[in-house]
């Protein structure tokens, strides 16, 4: 697990820092010179400037946007807010990682049902790709969205940890473009957890993706965790697109 608790005893895993730490030093500076070489523009409407501006970052929900019970969205799967998640998650925009964290960290301790232990600690989990679409994308985009939304939660002074407790089987296959039975059955014993990631049992979670669809995967992910004695308080995701349903 990864970890920005200050109790020693919940930092088994690296730390991503300290509630309140200021971790603007030597990323303004990296993000500064890299600015120079590679002019950065806004990833929905393509102005010059930072990767998420103001006016589209602005599309994404200051409050959850409840789907179902359980589960809430920064915003539809339309407009800025489309194009940031596409942007993200399909066409290399990892400086995208930052803000849309920052966002997520926003409506996470306003989530109906989540809530942090009894030491005070929120845990974030990450939903899993598939092996060979994490690496086409360069990594665990998710799990880097979530690293992005502790750092945010840590830095307003709440102790947060990312636990990768999850995996997804190489052999589910790409879920675009299939109704919600195909995509239960496609899940169906293919999301299972990594005992080495997993909180302590009874743990409260909050779930993190990027987009849901129909709900599948996040039911299938909910599943495996409460099969290890872990409970998932809420979800939240970037966007919503379609109907999702229980």
């Amino acid at each position: 697990m990864e970890t920005t608790a200050t109790a020693d005893g919940l930092t088994a895993g690296d730390r991503i820092g300290r509630p309140g730490a200021d971790r603007s030093g030597w990323r303004g500076v990296l993000t500064a010179t890299l600015d120079l070489v590679w002019p950065s523009s806004c990833a929905a409407c393509g102005r010059a400037g930072p990767a998420a501006c103001e006016v589209c970052l602005a599309e994404l929900a200051r409050a959850p946007l409840a789907l179902r019970p359980g589960v809430s969205a920064l915003a539809r799967h339309d407009g800025a807010a489309r194009e940031f998640v596409l942007a993200y998650k399909e066409h290399g925009r990892r400086d995208l990682a930052r803000p849309l964290g920052r966002a997520l960290a926003a409506v996470v301790p306003l989530l109906d049902g989540a809530r942090p232990d009894a030491d005070g600690t929120w845990w974030l989990v990450p939903v899993p790709s598939r092996p060979a679409a994490s690496r086409m994308r360069g990594g665990p985009h998710v799990r880097a969205l979530a690293r992005e939304c502790a750092h945010a939660l840590a830095h307003a002074g709440e102790p947060v940890a990312v636990a990768p407790a999850l995996r997804l089987s190489a052999r589910a296959r790409d879920a675009v473009g299939l109704g919600r039975a195909a995509r239960v059955a496609n899940l169906a014993g293919r999301v299972t957890v990594t005992r080495a990631g997993l909180p302590p049992p009874g743990t409260p979670v909050v779930l993190i993706d990027d987009v849901v669809t129909t709900g599948a995967t996040l039911t299938a992910c909910a599943r495996a965790l409460f099969e290890a004695g872990v409970e998932v308080g809420a979800a939240v995701t970037l966007t919503g697109a379609g109907a999702v349903t229980g």
